[in-house]
């Protein structure tokens, strides 16, 4: 049986959000949304949140959510996730966004499955079809290329593919929610920065140019983040129809 696990990186010091882990959004912190959702997946034994700062975990005790502490020196998420889970007895780690509480439950329960029965893949994420052209030109929503077996080829900022000839391939964004095998995940965390990773600032890319294959599990839709104070009533607003 595949031993599986979800982990919350959270982080207080957001560049473009401060403290955004803990903004009260119809009435819970951001964080405490997040992982509500993910205790509904059902290929995990567990979700918990790793931070290095006392509010945020502090907050998720108060939720009844376990937290693991980790060191202010992790560079990003995924670092942040390894370190939590570094001696933990599981085979696949989910690694979602502290600040994307409307993922696709059902489709991120499948990549999971996918990846318990074949053992070869060592990295999985999402993607959908791009909504508008609006969409496909935003450097903010990272875009996603495939080959003919559903593994990633290039995640890019920029508008990917060039439509030469139209009605072809439909344009996918990347849902930034990663699953790991565990060994992988240790070791991807020990690798060095890559040129493409540290230039378009797409962590993803750090396994693609070390020849590590990425498979990608297509959803319908994608799922609303809160990158800035502005986006918080996007969010709102969403969660007040999504529970009418």
């Amino acid at each position: 049986m595949t031993r599986a696990v979800a982990v919350i990186p959270a982080r207080w010091a957001s560049v473009r959000f401060p403290g955004k882990a803990l903004v009260v959004i119809r009435g819970k912190p951001l964080v405490q949304h997040v992982w509500e959702r993910a205790r509904q997946l059902e290929t995990v034994e567990r979700v918990v949140v790793a931070t290095d700062d006392e509010r945020i975990a502090a907050a998720v005790q108060g939720f009844g959510g376990a937290v693991v502490m980790t060191g202010p020196e992790c560079a990003n998420g995924t670092d942040r996730v390894a370190q939590a889970t570094r001696d933990w007895p599981v085979d696949l780690v989910v690694n979602l966004q502290g600040d994307e509480p409307t993922f696709e439950v059902k489709a991120l329960d499948q990549l999971v499955r996918v990846m318990g029965e074949d053992p070869a893949i060592e990295m999985g994420t999402l993607a959908h079809p791009v909504a508008d052209e609006a969409e496909h030109r935003d450097p903010n929503a990272v875009k996603v290329v495939l080959d003919q077996s559903g593994y990633a080829l290039y995640f890019t900022r920029a508008p990917v593919p060039y439509a030469r000839q139209t009605g072809l391939v439909v344009p996918l964004r990347h849902v930034g929610i990663y699953v790991f095998r565990h060994a992988f995940l240790q070791r991807y965390a020990r690798l060095a920065p890559t040129p493409l990773e540290q230039t378009e600032r797409l962590e993803q890319l750090r396994a693609l140019e070390h020849g590590i294959r990425i498979r990608v599990l297509l959803t319908p839709q994608g799922s609303i983040g809160v990158d800035t104070p502005a986006d918080v009533d996007r969010l709102t607003a969403y969660l007040a129809g999504r529970d009418r």
